[in-house]
């Protein structure tokens, strides 16, 4: 939630008002920052509510909520349950398209970088990341030490890649070269040291983030 800003959160809230008729509190398994598009995010909120069952209340979100925001799947759940405290692991996808020319349908979702990269070196620094360390050199101060002092910044890793995507809608030519079922079909993720990549994906799951 920020004051005077539109977030998914207050989206949340404000449907979730509106649908109990009480001051309901949305939860996520995690925050997003500006720009920052989530895809499979869990959410919960506790109502005494019993007008909608699951499927109402996820026909009900979609029906009120911006375009930008969906309920993709909702279910009850037992009243120990908790999105972020339950969670077993985060995912976070960054995608550098490599090809000369930038679809204008990707420019929100990547970075472009066309020039010349140590993709091995790329590759192989990613993988140093993978097992507990403390992150505390890569974490921003709170401003306060007395507050920094007790904060736990010892994180596990569990897997730091990077991958290889070719086959992209948009070839090297920068022509539309992938706009029929074959060429779609074709497209595939692979390890980034075997191929010239069109994008370079770079994933990592952990249990939490800093």
């Amino acid at each position: 939630m920020q004051p005077g800003q539109a977030t998914v959160q207050g989206a949340l809230v404000d449907v979730a008002s509106k649908l109990t008729q009480e001051n309901v509190q949305v939860h996520g398994s995690g925050r997003t920052d500006a720009g920052v598009h989530a895809l499979g995010q869990v959410a919960h909120f506790r109502t005494a509510s019993t007008s909608l069952d699951a499927g109402g209340f996820q026909r009900a979100f979609n029906a009120l909520l911006p375009a930008s925001v969906r309920v993709v799947n909702a279910e009850e759940v037992g009243p120990k349950f908790h999105s972020r405290h339950d969670a077993l692991a985060k995912t976070y996808q960054y995608r550098i398209y490599r090809g000369r020319v930038l679809s204008p349908f990707e420019r929100k979702y990547v970075m472009h970088d066309p020039y010349p990269l140590d993709i091995g070196a790329m590759e192989e620094a990613a993988r140093y990341f993978e097992g507990t360390f403390d992150f505390t050199s890569l974490a921003a101060s709170t401003g306060s030490d007395e507050l920094d002092k007790d904060r736990i910044t010892t994180r596990a890793v569990y897997g730091s890649r990077f991958f290889a995507r070719t086959g992209h809608f948009f070839g090297r030519d920068g022509f539309l070269s992938g706009l029929t079922a074959d060429v779609i079909g074709e497209s595939q993720v692979e390890d980034a040291s075997k191929v010239e990549p069109e994008e370079l994906i770079y994933v990592v799951r952990g249990k939490s983030f800093l």
